[in-house]
């Protein structure tokens, strides 16, 4: 589980053709994020069982910004974030220049 302002790891960077027309900001493999939001997710805009997979979390990231979801009701808001999956939390936050720079032997736990 993540936490507002948590440091995490991007651990996938392969988004479909799709997501390149709707994000304008997307993760990037070993990068190191802040969590600024998590939400209850619905599942992988791409597919016609979206919404149907229980149990998804989403994240939304201080360091990317992207528009809102075309998907929501005109009523609502809610910005485009990220399958919790493709991250993992960083272990040692106070090591987080040393990941950035070496890209070291930092262990990573599955969220």
């Amino acid at each position: 589980m993540f936490v507002k302002g948590q440091k995490v790891v991007c651990i996938n960077d392969q988004f479909p053709a799709a997501a390149l027309m709707l994000y304008s900001q997307l993760p990037r493999k070993d990068s190191v994020y802040t969590v600024r939001s998590v939400y209850i997710g619905r599942g992988n805009y791409t597919r016609a069982e979206s919404g149907q997979k229980d149990g998804e979390i989403g994240l939304l990231l201080e360091e990317l910004l992207n528009p809102r979801d075309p998907s929501l009701k005109n009523n609502l808001q809610g910005e485009l974030g990220f399958n919790s999956e493709r991250f993992a939390p960083l272990v040692h936050e106070e090591e987080e220049t040393e990941w950035a720079e070496t890209k070291s032997d930092e262990i990573l736990l599955p969220a």
